[in-house]
């Protein structure tokens, strides 16, 4: 399956905290309050315990005061120090809000997420913790382009998750048609960026060869602006003219718009340290970690 990306992931439910209450509601069918408003908070839960916690997103539902907390956590591995982490991020959460609170575990493979599932017993009689976990067959499958354009998040993940599939030119339609309707341009073209990083090889050349169709319904200003911007920046002209030249210049050429959307300055001496890197695997890390650096420095750390 394609390879879905902590930070990408975590990014999501920073950019739409409402996706957590889909994901509770939609997929894992629990019940959620009433609420106006919806909101992130910090994800760093750390009270008078000197050891930091620091959950991946953290998100707050309001009506008149907060009627649900979610710690949202990214979960790629299995990690035993979590088993003792989880129940201090929900109390400390449920302390510091004063309502409810829910830990939503996002897993990118079904066997991490068994693992992430399994209760956790804390010792106090009748006091177990059950992580709610979305694994992949659990995250829904966005192919209705209105749907998509209502929460675009949720396209971005169902096309991470789901983007290798049979299917996927269906999924590729609803995302591409959402994307084109975003206000936010910058944002558009990250989530772009974002999956096709995530993507295998073939299945992200189809996506860029829809995008550059000319009959296509979502052949769209945004569309043309994605594969424009290399040409007018100097930078990277191989995407409008489809002349990149192997697997390292195109996960270079992704890299280097992910920073740019982002507005991260690249100096050269760092541009040239990115377009001198030969490996592949080097690059794929680099990109992942753009969509959550504020500067080109903390790339390399």
């Amino acid at each position: 399956m394609p390879s879905l990306s902590h930070e990408s992931l975590a990014m999501l439910f920073k950019n739409r905290p409402s996706l957590a209450a889909e994901i509770l509601h939609d997929a894992l069918k629990v019940d959620i309050p009433d609420y106006k408003a919806v909101r992130v908070e910090s994800g760093d839960l750390t009270e008078w315990n000197p050891a930091e916690f620091r959950a991946d997103a953290v998100v707050v539902f309001e009506a008149a005061s907060p009627v649900l907390a979610v710690v949202v956590e990214i979960q790629l591995g299995r990690d035993q120090g979590k088993r003792w982490s989880w129940p201090v991020y929900l109390a400390g959460l449920r302390a510091r809000t004063r309502c409810p609170a829910i830990l939503l575990v996002i897993c990118a493979d079904a066997a991490i997420g068994d693992w992430c599932a399994e209760p956790i017993e804390l010792g106090h009689p009748g006091w177990t913790l059950a992580p709610l976990v979305l694994k992949p067959e659990a995250v829904p499958v966005v192919t209705d382009a209105a749907e998509a354009a209502r929460a675009p998040e949720l396209a971005v993940l169902s096309t991470m998750t789901h983007g290798a599939a049979y299917n996927r030119a269906r999924i590729f339609h609803a995302l591409l048609c959402a994307v084109a309707a975003m206000e936010d341009g910058d944002r558009a073209e990250l989530y772009i960026d974002v999956v096709l990083a995530a993507l295998p090889e073939a299945p992200a050349t189809e996506l860029e060869a829809m995008m550059q169709s000319g009959t296509s319904p979502y052949q769209s200003d945004f569309a043309r602006r994605y594969y424009l911007r290399g040409e007018t920046n100097g930078k990277v002209e191989g995407k409008v003219e489809g002349k990149v030249e192997g697997k390292v210049e195109g996960k270079v050429e992704t890299l280097l718009q992910v920073l740019e959307a982002r507005g991260v300055p690249v100096p050269d001496e760092a541009r040239e340290r990115i377009t001198a890197c030969a490996d592949v695997a080097q690059i794929e890390a680099w990109v992942k970690r753009a969509v959550i650096v504020r500067t080109v420095d903390a790339l390399f750390d």
